[in-house]
């Protein structure tokens, strides 16, 4: 980029047509400009409102799945293994990635079952060199990915100064970069065929900060940012084919991630309930949803009244998000060498069918 280009983008150097406009009329022609792109965004906005209200009374065309190859993360137990379950009745041949291999050989007769194409793979999503070697072998032996779903999510459920580093490592590992790397392996295979889905499974903590979280919380509102920023780049680059989706689902039972938690005022969420919801945002290219609806009145609500009046809601409606003693559990926490090197907990377990030790609740 010259040096003229660059100035002129960053508004230091004037452009060629406001150079042969007169210097008495320049900001005349600034300002009118900027009402007419302020008139043609609020038209094009008003018309995407109708079409919405539209399409929310007489429903959203849904679009056929049947013959899709669909990857889901986290798919050896928990919201992941019904997901896959319910993609693969409509038609979807399933790659399931999990690092439980005997959850994943569960979840593959499951599909097989009912009469679906599945094939699971032992996959680390905390490392990034496992998730690209997988991936090249995904596309070797069964074909490119369509639809992928990154749903596997840890929590380690304690407070900030409790936690050990490799815990929140893990937890930023597998909630948010691992969406990085998978959908890099995947992403240009879509775009070249101008054909693909890629489901964000976020988390309504992506929004609202709990305590007991803090990892947590963070990574899944980085996941709300890159959803978000993935669809934006898309658009800009012209690519029309591809969708994004972003699941913000309140507290799910029976992932074995929150089935202790203390909640209030809402009942927690039926794990077959959000698995039809995911579902149904994909077929209907749904860019996000919020479980249940009731959040997207709660989080507009929270910029208008005191922040005061925020935290002391979301301490009455959670009291605790995870009540559980974690030294009762596990009471040989990891401990720190003598030489000052944090001590790395070196087997990952990111993804599990049946509910694991509270430090290492997993969807």
């Amino acid at each position: 980029m010259s040096v003229e280009t660059h100035e002129y983008i960053n508004g230091l150097r004037p452009g060629p047509l406001t150079r042969e406009i007169p210097e008495c009329m320049r900001d005349k022609y600034t300002v009118l400009q900027s009402i007419m792109d302020i008139a043609l965004f609020l038209a094009i906005g008003i018309a995407n409102i109708i079409q919405a209200i539209y399409r929310t009374i007489v429903g959203y065309p849904k679009k056929d799945l049947k013959g899709k190859i669909a990857l889901v993360t986290g798919g050896g137990g928990g919201l992941g293994s019904l997901i896959a379950l319910r993609l693969a009745r409509l038609g979807c041949t399933i790659v399931l990635w999990d690092i439980n291999k005997q959850g994943l050989e569960d979840t593959v007769k499951l599909v097989k079952g009912i009469g679906g194409k599945c094939t699971g793979y032992v996959v680390d999503l905390a490392k990034k060199e496992d998730i690209y070697r997988v991936a090249k072998q995904v596309d070797r032996e069964v074909g490119k990915v369509n639809l992928l779903i990154n749903n596997a999510g840890v929590v380690s459920g304690r407070y900030l100064l409790d936690t050990p580093d490799h815990l929140i490592q893990r937890t930023f590992d597998v909630n948010i970069l691992a969406h990085f790397w998978t959908v890099k392996a995947f992403l240009p295979s879509m775009i070249e065929k101008n054909d693909g889905h890629i489901v964000t499974i976020a988390s309504m903590a992506g929004y609202v900060g709990v305590s007991k979280l803090v990892d947590y919380c963070s990574s899944k509102a980085a996941a709300c940012g890159f959803d978000e920023s993935l669809r934006l780049e898309l658009q800009d680059k012209g690519v029309k084919g591809v969708k994004t989706s972003l699941i913000c689902p309140f507290f799910i039972r029976s992932t074995g991630m929150f089935d202790d938690v203390n909640s209030r005022f809402l009942p927690q969420l039926s794990s077959n309930d959000v698995a039809d919801r995911v579902v149904l945002s994909i077929r209907t290219n749904e860019p996000f949803a919020l479980i249940p609806g009731i959040f997207r009145i709660m989080i507009c609500l929270r910029w208008l009244v005191p922040y005061q009046v925020v935290g002391d809601f979301i301490r009455l409606m959670i009291p605790d998000a995870s009540p559980v003693d974690h030294a009762a559990i596990s009471p040989s926490l990891p401990t720190v060498p003598s030489d000052g090197t944090p001590h790395v907990k070196h087997e990952s377990r990111p993804m599990s069918l049946v509910p694991p030790e509270r430090h290492d609740r997993q969807v």
